[in-house]
C-alpha cells in the first residue's frame, strides 16, 4: 500500500489537480486518494498553501492601459468607418434613393462583422498570451516543488565576478529554469544575453534584464547533456553568441 501511495505522490497529479488540468478520470483518482489516505491529504494541503504563496508572488498583472488601448483602437477604427460611410452617403444619395435601403443594411452588417472580428481576434490573442503565462507558472511551480529537481549554483568568471544565478533542472519532467539573482554593471553599449546549446544547436533566450526580482525564473529548453551560457553582447543582443565573452555556463 505504501508503494502505491509513493507512486501516486511521485506523479504530478496533485499539482495538476490544483491547477485544474486533470481530466475526469484523474480528478476522480485524486479525490479518492485525498479522501482515503491522510498522507496524501497532508501533501495536498501543503501544495495548496505553497501554490497560493507562489501565485501571489508571481501574480500576472494586466499591462497598464491595455483595456483603454483596445477601446481607443476600436473607436478609432469605427470612427474611420463612419467618416467613410458619411462621405459615401453624401456622394451617392441619389443612387441610394433609387436603389433602396438594401445596400445600406448590407454595408452596416459587414461593418459590424468586421468590428466583431477585430474584437474577437484581440480577445483570442489575450487568451493565448494568458494561457502561455499560466502554463509557464505551472511548470515553475512543478519544478520548484518536485523532489526530483536538481539545483545548480552558477557563478560568473573573472569578466563578471558579481554574477550569481541558480539553475533548476528536472530530468523527470524535462523542465529547466534559471534564476539570475545578480548582474554586474555593464557599459551602456553592452548587455548580458542567455543561450542554450541543445542537440548541437544554439538557442537564443534573449537579453537578460537587470535582476530586479530575485524570484523571477527564465525557462530554458530541456535536453540531455544541454549547456547554458551567459555572454556579454552589444546593447540589444546578438543573433549568435560571442564565444570570447562567455561569463558563465551550466551543464545539465
Amino acid at each position: 500500500m505504501k508503494d502505491k501511495i509513493k507512486i501516486f505522490l511521485d506523479s504530478d497529479l496533485l499539482e495538476k489537480h490544483l491547477l485544474g488540468t486533470t481530466n475526469n478520470q484523474e480528478t476522480l483518482q485524486v479525490e479518492r486518494y485525498i479522501a482515503m489516505y491522510p498522507e496524501v491529504r497532508k501533501t495536498y494541503d501543503e501544495l495548496q498553501d505553497n501554490l497560493e504563496a507562489f501565485a501571489k508572488l508571481h501574480a500576472i498583472k494586466t499591462p497598464e492601459g491595455l483595456k483603454e488601448n483596445i477601446i481607443a483602437l476600436i473607436k478609432a477604427e469605427n470612427k474611420g468607418r463612419r467618416n467613410y460611410f458619411r462621405y459615401g452617403i453624401a456622394a451617392s444619395i441619389a443612387i441610394l434613393v433609387f436603389a433602396g435601403s438594401s445596400y445600406f443594411f448590407y454595408d452596416q452588417n459587414q461593418s459590424l462583422q468586421e468590428e466583431n472580428t477585430i474584437v474577437s481576434n484581440k480577445i483570442k490573442d489575450l487568451e493565448e498570451n494568458m494561457r502561455e503565462q499560466l502554463e509557464d507558472v505551472r511548470n515553475q511551480f512543478i519544478v520548484l516543488q518536485n523532489p526530483e529537481t536538481k539545483k545548480y549554483t552558477v557563478k560568473g568568471n573573472k569578466k563578471a565576478k558579481e554574477l550569481k544565478a541558480v539553475a533548476y533542472i528536472n530530468p523527470v519532467k524535462k523542465l529547466s529554469y534559471i534564476n539570475v539573482s545578480n548582474l554586474p554593471n555593464l557599459p551602456e553599449d553592452q548587455c548580458f544575453q542567455m543561450w542554450t546549446e541543445v542537440n548541437g544547436k544554439m538557442v537564443n533566450l534573449g537579453v537578460i534584464k537587470q535582476a530586479t526580482n530575485q524570484e523571477k525564473l527564465l525557462a530554458m529548453p530541456y535536453s540531455d547533456h544541454a549547456v547554458g551560457y551567459i555572454t556579454i553582447e552589444r546593447q540589444g543582443g546578438n543573433d549568435t553568441p560571442t564565444v570570447e565573452n562567455i561569463v558563465a555556463n551550466i551543464a545539465y
